[in-house]
């Protein structure tokens, strides 16, 4: 199974349009996995419109009309493995003990908001992964998302898609 994984979209405020890449990614996954921060409901539809599963969560900076149609946390299970998707998790100190503790019945966290891609595990083997954004690099040197396939219960073929700048 092919997992495509993103989060702080923030169009129309930081970008005006989804990248290509990111575009092209959504159209060959699996599941589309979007942590949160979208702005506006138009992004939201093309989602849905172009993934074949998606699974989406609110994030801080999105209102009421995104807030009615998506949940704070969702959960889902995925080639055996258990998923679970919000936007904020906090400081990056104490990430890993806090996570493990609101999420004790999961495999695989995914989580947006600071836009810096993270991939970590707890020492219970709960997998904290951040897809970074697609549209804002905030202080890191690329834009990204990320990409994964899922069988027999694990997570293999992990790949940041760093995007060029814009212009």
């Amino acid at each position: 199974m092919r997992l495509l994984l993103t989060s702080d979209t923030h169009v129309p405020t930081r970008a005006k349009r989804l990248p290509d890449d990111l575009l092209a990614g959504i159209d060959a996954a699996d599941v589309v996995i979007h942590a949160g921060d979208w702005l506006d409901e138009a992004t939201l539809d093309l989602f849905e419109a172009r993934s074949r599963r998606l699974i989406g969560v609110y994030g801080n900076n999105d209102g009421p009309p995104l807030r009615r149609r998506l949940a704070e946390v969702e959960r889902a299970e995925l080639a055996g493995l258990r998923f679970g998707v919000v936007h904020e998790t906090g400081a990056a100190t104490g990430r890993e003990r806090r996570c493990a503790e609101r999420f004790p019945n999961l495999d695989v966290l995914v989580f947006g908001h600071s836009h810096i891609p993270w991939d970590t595990e707890t020492p219970g083997g709960l997998r904290l992964l951040n897809p970074g954004s697609p549209t804002d690099r905030r202080r890191q040197p690329y834009r990204t998302f990320l990409t994964l396939t899922v069988s027999d219960s694990e997570v293999r073929d992990v790949t940041w898609h760093r995007l060029p700048p814009k212009g």
